[in-house]
């Protein structure tokens, strides 16, 4: 499982024109699931970024996490972190999950947050989204659970 996390001031997607999913300062995060994924890995993932200590503690350091200053999430699917290039310059993605297993993974993922109090947003997975955001920092994490990034 991937994970790009970019703490945000706002984020928000959008599916063909109309507002699926909009939060307010916290954690965008676009994430990929491979077919070898599990709930596991969901839950590491999920933990990580609830955790880690990415938000200004009013000293000019990063010593806050999303749990201590009330984040919220926006969960985006993104199959394409799971690209490859090996064969050429078309990316394949036989190494991501198929349909049912990343919706569920992404799913449980979120809901794990919701678990933890925080408010949580969701694109609409499988569609063609527009994903919008303002970086705070700029700060960006990659997540994996396969020793990527």
């Amino acid at each position: 499982m991937r994970a790009v996390c970019q703490r945000v001031r706002w984020a928000r997607v959008t599916v063909q024109g109309q507002m699926v999913g909009e939060i307010g300062r916290g954690w965008a995060v676009l994430l990929g699931v491979a077919a070898d994924d599990d709930e596991a890995g969901a839950a590491t993932l999920a933990q990580q970024i609830a955790t880690v200590r990415a938000f200004d503690d009013g000293s000019g350091r990063m010593g806050l996490s999303a749990e201590e200053v009330g984040a919220e999430f926006l969960v985006v699917s993104q199959i394409t972190l799971h690209a490859d290039l090996s064969q050429g310059r078309r990316p394949s993605f036989t190494k991501a999950a198929p349909r049912e297993l990343a919706q569920r993974l992404v799913d449980y993922f979120a809901a794990l947050l919701e678990a933890r109090s925080f408010r949580v947003a969701k694109g609409e997975f499988g569609a063609m989204m527009d994903v919008e955001l303002c970086n705070e920092g700029p700060v960006t994490i990659v997540l994996s659970t396969d020793g990527w990034g």
